[in-house]
């Protein structure tokens, strides 16, 4: 999920053409492609495409393919940070 993707963002997305956001899909306003990172996803690969990327955040999916959490890239270089100390 990239920062400019919040919600405040992708209403004046949708205000903007005019239409109203009951008439318009997620889909229509996503970040595409859709960017998930694994649990067990190594922390540099994770960063690396948050970086590439240009991300903030990502949900976390498991085997199925189910979403099982988020992270942000906040989450990562703190919890980098409490390992050094």
């Amino acid at each position: 999920m990239r920062q400019r993707d919040q919600s405040c963002r992708g209403q004046r997305k949708v205000l903007a053409k005019d239409r109203s956001p009951d008439r318009v899909s997620v889909y229509e306003v996503m970040t595409k492609p859709s960017i998930t990172v694994h649990p067990n996803m190594d922390i540099r690969h994770a960063s690396a495409l948050f970086d590439h990327f240009g991300l903030s955040r990502a949900p976390v999916v498991d085997r199925d393919g189910e979403i099982i959490g988020i992270v942000s890239h906040t989450d990562m270089v703190m919890k980098g940070l409490l390992k050094l100390q």
